[in-house]
């Protein structure tokens, strides 16, 4: 049967090494970077990330401008592609009145299933290339808890692999230390002299 002490490396003991102590205090400060310092450095992270999301939709949203278009006709062999939240699109020939302007044509994906004659929004940059959709608060909010989640573990996996580290050299030291304990007692169990 075997039984356990719980505080073991921290008392006194003939049979406590230096590297139990240091593997003890190790412990104890992996405990406080994962439980303090992981989520932390993920809350900085996502703070970032929030910042800079936002500033990246705000000026889509300045240089994007959404219409309101009829679909005239689908490009002969476009093969789809996926848009932001996994929506398959289409290139399409789209036209427009703008004011002042009059009635323009251009071409922009629109929405799969789209037939020519219905009304679709598509968006269009300051020099008349169709774009994406800007950036709207749930992409921003996604994008911030990736890179929180992702800061977070990282932490948490980069401490666990220096605890291993430290684990590992600690292990190497005591072996040593015993070793040599074990050199100076051996001739005196044995008799046999060193």
């Amino acid at each position: 049967m075997r039984t356990r002490v719980r505080g073991w490396r921290w008392r006194r003991s003939p049979l406590r090494r230096r590297s139990d102590v240091v593997e003890a205090w190790t412990v104890l400060v992996v405990a406080v970077l994962i439980l303090v310092g992981a989520p932390l450095a993920g809350a900085a992270a996502a703070w970032w990330a929030h910042g800079e999301a936002r500033s990246v939709s705000m000026e889509q949203r300045a240089e994007r401008h959404r219409v309101r278009a009829e679909v005239v006709g689908r490009k002969g062999d476009a093969l789809p592609s996926v848009q932001a939240g996994g929506q398959q699109a289409f290139r399409a020939t789209v036209r427009w009145t703008e004011p002042g302007e009059g009635t323009r044509t251009a071409t922009a994906r629109v929405p799969a299933g789209t037939r020519p004659g219905e009304v679709v929004h598509v968006w269009f940059d300051s020099q008349g290339r169709s774009v994406t959709p800007p950036v709207d608060g749930t992409g921003v909010w996604q994008h911030t808890l990736t890179i929180g989640t992702c800061a977070t573990g990282g932490a948490v996996l980069a401490v666990l692999l220096i605890q291993n580290v430290v684990r590992r050299v600690a292990l190497r030291r005591r072996l040593a230390e015993w070793e040599r304990a074990w050199a100076r007692t051996e001739p005196q169990w044995t008799h046999r002299r060193a």
